[in-house]
């Protein structure tokens, strides 16, 4: 009896020895899959992005402007009545040889009516009629059938005024890649086209986000060569040589981990995208409206702040005007347009044209 308890004994202990070691393995297996996991995001985080980014200049070109996420999916941007936009009609322009970019014409309200199943030539003729024109420069990211894009076009149409929202070439229905000197060439071309036509009518340009560089571009050209401006709004303005990394307006498209800086030494300096806003206007003579919200989460009110400071020491308190919007009010740096008080601000604004 007694050996055969020793014999039970040993063979409880191996198989307590045996499940002990099943567990402990099973407890590793976890450990070392996190491991794994953890080494492989270090590494394309640290190392492969950076490498990418460095080496292929078209990534950072659509990191920057994101034009070939086309949001609103599936639409048809020649149809701008799908968006209730019924007084619009879609046109194509074409700045150079192979580059086509679309273009929605809204008119005033007082043309509601009359507008109605009327053609390209008639809308075109309807520029002279001395209502003020809006040349709207949109962000990067989406088309021009985004709801804060159409939202802008209704509200500047129910002022009375006329509203043409280009296509930057390479987004939405327009061909072309965006590049920065070829965004400022198409902004000049179609300034122009529209000043062909308008006759007497103020032409004022409105720019969002990107579209502020691409306008400050646009205007600062223009004033070199003797040409000013009626007027020119600047929604979420942004400044790359104030903003850092970290900060940039461009920057939510990267990963925000520590070290970032070392891996992303200001690339802004060895690429295309310069956008030299402060630079521009300290040449600009237009009067200026710098419209911010205080919650933008992309670009500091500081910065609007700052550029506000550049533009009034290059004109005067009366030219320049900046409008912050409150914080609380959940702007961010898309809702502008949403602001009851916004028409009567542009409205102020125009009539001091």
């Amino acid at each position: 009896m007694r050996k055969r308890d020793v014999k039970l004994d040993d063979k409880s202990s191996t198989a307590s020895n045996q499940r002990a070691a099943t567990v402990q393995m099973k407890e590793g297996k976890p450990f070392r899959r996190w491991l794994k996991r953890g080494l492989l995001s270090i590494f394309i985080i640290f190392i492969l992005m950076p490498v990418l980014l460095t080496k292929l200049p078209e990534l950072l070109q659509h990191l920057v402007y994101t034009h070939r996420i086309r949001v609103p999916f599936f639409v048809d941007l020649s149809q701008p009545a799908e968006f209730s936009l019924n007084h619009t009609i879609n046109m194509y322009l074409t700045s150079e040889e192979g580059i086509s970019f679309g273009v929605w014409h809204t008119v005033p309200e007082s043309l509601w009516k009359e507008a109605h199943g009327k053609d390209l030539a008639w809308y075109q003729n309807s520029l002279g009629d001395e209502s003020p024109v809006f040349i709207y420069l949109h962000g990067n990211t989406g088309t021009r059938a985004a709801p804060h894009r159409v939202g802008v076009a209704k509200m500047l149409s129910a002022l009375n005024y006329h509203v043409l929202v280009p296509e930057y070439r390479g987004f939405g229905d327009s061909t072309g890649e965006p590049v920065e000197a070829d965004l400022t060439a198409d902004a000049l071309y179609f300034y122009n086209w529209v000043k062909a036509r308008s006759g007497k009518s103020l032409v004022v340009i409105w720019g969002h986000s990107l579209g502020t560089g691409v306008t400050t571009n646009t205007a600062a050209k223009l004033t070199e060569q003797g040409v000013v401006i009626d007027g020119v709004i600047l929604e979420g303005a942004f400044s790359i040589a104030q903003q850092q990394i970290r900060d940039h307006p461009f920057a939510w498209y990267y990963w925000k981990f520590p070290g970032l800086g070392l891996f992303f030494p200001e690339p802004w300096a060895e690429n295309k995208y310069v956008f030299p806003t402060e630079e521009n206007l300290k040449k600009m003579k237009s009067p200026i409206l710098f419209l911010h919200a205080e919650d933008d989460h992309l670009v500091p009110i500081q910065v609007a702040q700052q550029l506000y400071k550049v533009a009034i020491n290059a004109q005067n308190t009366d030219r320049v005007k900046l409008v912050p919007f409150e914080g609380s009010l959940g702007y961010l740096h898309n809702g502008l347009y949403r602001d009851p008080r916004l028409p009567d601000i542009i409205k102020k604004f125009v009539l001091s044209l």
